[in-house]
């Protein structure tokens, strides 16, 4: 063996699995359905996964949800950041985290 076994792994970026992105694209389809989300992209990255949610197409995404494998010891490997980045939920397991967009939404009577 030599050392470029390691070298070999860590050029593979981080992605979703099948369950994971079947969960995460069951809660898009609901949101779409009800008209608060319009796009979204799938990025697999050197250190993460991320599935970004847009509104609109537009420069910046609504909620991004994250699977960073370092962290899944720590704190969990998911999370949902808001648009300036400030993590909204975190967690070890994905479906506890997708109820974060079951919340009922509060609206302004006039």
């Amino acid at each position: 063996m030599t050392g470029n076994a390691g070298a070999s792994r860590q050029a593979h970026p981080v992605m979703f699995d099948r369950r994971e992105l079947d969960a995460i694209l069951r809660v898009y389809g609901r949101m779409v359905a009800r008209g608060d989300w319009r796009d979204y992209a799938i990025d697999g990255l050197s250190d993460r996964a991320v599935f970004s949610v847009y509104r609109r197409t537009s420069e910046y995404p609504l909620y991004r949800i994250e699977k960073l494998p370092a962290n899944a010891r720590r704190q969990g490997a998911w999370s949902i950041l808001a648009p300036g980045g400030a993590i909204l939920k975190r967690g070890h397991d994905l479906s506890a985290l997708l109820r974060f967009f079951d919340r009922k939404r509060f609206s302004v009577i006039g």
